[in-house]
């Protein structure tokens, strides 16, 4: 659907930005975007048949720019980088969309001079060439690859990470049942007095606690940080 405004045609939000602010031949800056904040809000407030779908596009760009309005009357108004943020993101958009109207007309003029494109298999058997334009020479594009090489992502290498191999809780109960089948009691300081590190010592303790809720051992602990020892109740598949 198209939108009216003094007889100009507009497609959305970004086209009725632009046109007023060339329309008062101003550069898309944040003072030109405030000047024309009261225009833009009073085609929103003279078009009520805006339709559902495009409503929202049109009050997402009047909420950004009463807010470069607001900051224009107010210097000293402090934004947030959310909000710097839109209102950047607004700028970029609006002079994207500039450079896609000014090239939308430069190949409108030229469909009107039947200068028509052609597709790949159009130029199938001609003999292929570069054909810079005239004022580029060798030192140009040497600069210019050195520059877009200089902006390329570089590989970094990563510091080497060696991955310790840890007992699973699993292995350590099938340890643990293995150990009691030979004997009748034993002690957590004996179980624990070949661990390699803190995580196996942890591991043991969980692996414990996982038997004492199956009631397949008892545990006892005779006094506070005393030694905890641990008997099995019955034989052990």
């Amino acid at each position: 659907m198209s939108f009216t405004v003094k007889l100009e045609q507009f497609e959305g939000p970004l086209d009725l930005l632009l046109e007023l602010i060339q329309k008062e031949k101003l550069e898309i800056t944040r003072i030109s975007l405030a000047k024309v904040t009261d225009s833009y809000l009073g085609h929103l407030r003279e078009n009520l048949d805006i339709s559902s779908d495009n409503l929202a596009d049109f009050l997402v760009v009047a909420a950004r720019l009463i807010l470069i309005k607001s900051k224009a009357l107010l210097p000293i108004l402090e934004l947030t980088p959310d909000e710097e943020e839109s209102i950047q993101d607004l700028e970029a958009r609006l002079a994207m969309y500039k450079k896609f109207k000014e090239v939308s007309q430069l190949l409108g003029a030229r469909f009107d001079k039947r200068q028509f494109s052609f597709s790949r298999k159009g130029f199938e058997g001609v003999k292929q060439g570069f054909f810079p334009p005239p004022d580029i020479d060798a030192g140009i594009l040497e600069k210019t690859m050195s520059r877009i090489l200089a902006e390329m992502p570089k590989a970094e290498k990563l510091a080497e990470e060696s991955i310790k191999e840890v007992m699973t809780l699993e292995q350590k109960i099938i340890e643990l049942k293995s150990s009691l089948r030979h004997r009748i009691e034993t002690s957590f300081k004996i179980l624990t007095a070949r661990a390699k590190d803190k995580t196996e010592i942890i591991v043991t303790f969980l692996a414990i606690l996982e038997l004492f809720k199956a009631k397949i051992i008892t545990v006892e602990q005779k006094e506070i940080f005393g030694e905890i020892m641990i008997s099995k109740k019955e034989a052990i598949q």
